[in-house]
């Protein structure tokens, strides 16, 4: 498990710290860093996926496109350089990337090991050392990382079909994600994550998981002869035909990539996700946060941004039911970047639930409200 992202330099961080869990809850005001922190690992992941001997960091490629190296360096501090360093439980590894402003990559300038540096190296495989083989159960990680933005796409007449080799994650707008649960139909999911009275069969078990985000919920899914495509039928009751997606609702299909990467992952798997309450009714935001959470509580790692107080009352009651320990959570509130004020704040959960310190702007809007509106007549 990743147990602290560091970034020197990137965007809007001068130096950050950052503590991760098993699940870790980012949070805070727009324009504020928590998507630079995804990003940061989205790029690694990117360039370890499709770049495997690459000397550099790739800003732009099917995962992300973050433009120049002028749109990603700390304009004050860092002008043509940034670090980004993770610590697992075995590794310590901090890459240094430099690269001219009007540049789309980064060449990597040296690569701490353990700190054990390694300076321009004239070989990488995965953006390491390929001798230094006690990396390669992290570097696995990073490179099979799952990435949903929140930017998924809605219904679609046919989704497409690749390989299983290439398109073996559901993809940052979940574009693949019908496909992966077609190859993957007859897969087992994670012990931990077995509806009870379900056969332990990827698409049942997706099925049922979506029918407690949406009852009656039923799922076709269909390869369609001769063409790399497949077709997905959706239903909102037992009694009713399967409908073109388009028919069922918007919501639907944004919550089954998250559900299907979900319950396609391994011990150990990371999950990148951004806002996954999008097109949820408060209710099936608060469901969010527990199925999120109950993921997290099987070994995969699950780390979201949200704008959503219900996704972390989700988390917290959960935490309440002692399915998760409080240490396995971490939430970091962002702020932007001043003198004032800590950009990160992180408050501390206990076994109860609850949250030590509420920060002006951590999801306080509704109390605000409230107020104002109490002094009116």
């Amino acid at each position: 498990m990743l147990t602290r992202l560091d970034l020197n330099y990137f965007k809007c961080f001068e130096l950050l710290h950052l503590p991760l869990a098993h699940l870790t809850l980012l949070s805070g005001t727009n324009a504020s860093g928590k998507s630079s922190v995804l990003q940061a690992l989205v790029l690694l992941h990117q360039t370890m996926r499709e770049h495997e001997w690459s000397k550099r960091l790739m800003l732009n490629g099917d995962s992300i496109k973050l433009g120049t190296v002028s749109d990603v360096v700390d304009k004050v501090h860092g002008r043509t350089t940034f670090e980004i360093g993770v610590i697992d439980n075995e590794q310590e590894i901090l890459w240094s990337f430099d690269g001219e402003r009007s540049e789309m990559s980064m060449t990597v300038d040296s690569v701490s090991v353990d700190q054990v540096l390694n300076k321009q190296p004239d070989l990488l495989r995965y953006l390491l050392p390929p001798n230094v083989t006690d990396t390669w159960s992290l570097a696995n990680r990073l490179r099979g990382l799952t990435y949903i933005t929140a930017e998924r796409i809605g219904p679609r007449e046919v989704y497409p079909l690749e390989d299983r080799q290439i398109a073996s994650i559901v993809g940052p707008a979940g574009e693949h994600a019908v496909g992966v649960l077609h190859w993957g139909r007859d897969e087992p999911v994670l012990a931990g994550l077995v509806m009870q009275g379900v056969i332990n069969k990827r698409l049942h078990q997706v099925e049922a998981r979506l029918r407690l985000f949406f009852p009656g919920c039923g799922l076709e899914v269909q390869q369609v002869p001769k063409v790399n495509a497949v077709t997905l039928g959706l239903r909102t009751s037992d009694s009713t035909d399967f409908h073109r997606p388009i028919n069922v609702g918007f919501g639907l299909t944004q919550v089954l990539p998250i559900v299907i990467a979900a319950l396609s992952a391994n011990k150990e798997d990371i999950l990148l996700i951004e806002n996954p309450e999008v097109h949820l009714h408060p209710a099936g935001q608060a469901l969010m946060g527990q199925f999120l959470a109950e993921v997290a509580s099987t070994g995969v790692q699950v780390i979201i941004e949200t704008h959503s107080d219900h996704v972390l009352n989700g988390i917290r009651r959960f935490v309440k039911s002692g399915r998760i320990q409080p240490k396995q959570v971490a939430i970091h509130f962002f702020s932007p970047s001043s003198a004032d004020i800590a950009q990160v704040v992180s408050p501390q959960i206990d076994a109860t639930g609850n949250v030590d310190i509420w920060p002006d702007g951590f999801f306080d809007q509704f109390d605000k409200d409230m107020n104002h509106f109490a002094g009116w007549d």
